[in-house]
């Protein structure tokens, strides 16, 4: 599958800017797959505005991929025909974006699946090519792009990542069939690494920057970087958001975005006020995300907010080490008392028995 191949109004959208949830796995107490909870939080993000899905991704957590567990190819089937009858209903089209992990022989079987189950695009981890060189993974990209168009991904250290220079970043935007970089590092000196190898790279044009940096959204989103490349001063701007933290309160990631959007189309200055707004979007993110604990409880956290929203019933993960760190909601209750705009409870209180209908 090609760029060419994913229809051309998703892919305006896309390279306009838009919001992808990382999405989560729905699990009951016995660890046993709710496909019903995940058709609605599918539903969901479609009618919060969302113009992509990413399944397969940490959020779904990376052990759907486990021999016992066996999941991935469940997870990823089902959702895809959960976006594609919701789509269908409401007249939307959207982006399905599937994570793909592994060596080359996996990841090209994981790729193959999402392209035989509708998906547009695939998140490549590079986590398993930690001790590996940089011409290694570069010739795993190319594998993987000769069968999907192929989103980079700059996984922070701490949760599976390794630290990748801008000499492979610049490498990789010269990849044919290569949609997007994700930026998620969560430090500005890497995440500027990407955005000079790409405006060095001579394919800024075409590939676009995401962030995933969820600790600095807002600020990712508003900033303009001017690059002097050999051929002259090159402008970027990260056009939207592949994020775990957009998978809760996606309604207002969605409406935020519009007025970034809006504000950057209109070319007035940049409000103090959005810089306030971001430090708060970080700091509910640190609720959610807990870096205080090496976030331990990342995935837990966002599955306590879709808990409280009545989108989950638990906030069970297949790793029954994966739980709620100590205070983690207590800090989920300051940041909802201390940010009330930031959720969108209303938005899913009034539609979760549509969502939640067969």
């Amino acid at each position: 599958m090609k760029i060419s191949d994913i229809p051309s109004s998703i892919l305006e959208d896309f390279r306009r800017g838009m919001v992808i949830p990382a999405m989560p796995l729905a699990l009951d107490e016995q660890r046993n797959f709710l496909k019903q909870n995940q058709r609605a939080l599918a539903r969901y993000y479609i009618d919060a505005g969302a113009g992509g899905i990413a399944v397969g991704v940490h959020s779904t957590q990376f052990e759907i991929r486990d021999p016992e567990i066996n999941l991935f190819e469940p997870v990823l089937s089902s959702t895809s025909q959960y976006i594609d009858e919701w789509c269908a209903e409401t007249g939307r089209e959207i982006l399905k974006v599937a994570g793909v992990c592994g060596k080359t022989a996996q990841a090209i079987a994981e790729a193959q699946f999402a392209v035989a189950n509708g998906y547009h695009a695939c998140l490549l981890s590079m986590s398993a090519f930690k001790a590996d060189s940089e011409a290694a993974m570069l010739e795993h990209c190319r594998a993987l792009a000769d069968v999907i168009p192929v989103i980079g991904f700059y996984l922070q250290p701490s949760v599976g990542g390794r630290i990748l220079k801008y000499s492979f970043w610049r490498e990789f935007a010269k990849i044919e069939n290569i949609l997007a970089i994700k930026m998620a590092p969560f430090n500005r000196y890497q995440t500027l690494d990407v955005v000079r190898a790409l405006a060095d790279s001579g394919h800024a044009d075409h590939i676009m920057l995401y962030t995933g940096n969820d600790d600095n959204i807002i600020i990712d989103l508003l900033s303009e970087y001017k690059i002097q490349t050999v051929g002259g001063e090159k402008k970027l701007r990260i056009r939207g958001g592949l994020l775990g933290h957009w998978c809760v309160w996606t309604k207002r990631a969605v409406e935020l975005l519009n007025e970034i959007h809006e504000l950057l189309d209109s070319g007035d200055e940049i409000p103090a006020e959005m810089l306030s707004r971001n430090i708060a979007v970080t700091d509910s993110n640190a609720a959610l995300f807990d870096p205080e604990n090496d976030f331990a409880g990342c995935i837990p956290g966002i599955h306590e907010v879709l808990r409280r929203q009545g989108l989950l019933p638990g906030t069970w993960c297949l790793n029954l080490n994966e739980v709620l760190s100590p205070g983690q909601s207590e800090e989920l209750d300051r940041v909802y008392n201390s940010y009330p705009k930031l959720n969108d409870d209303e938005f899913v209180k009034t539609n979760l028995p549509r969502w939640m209908a067969e």
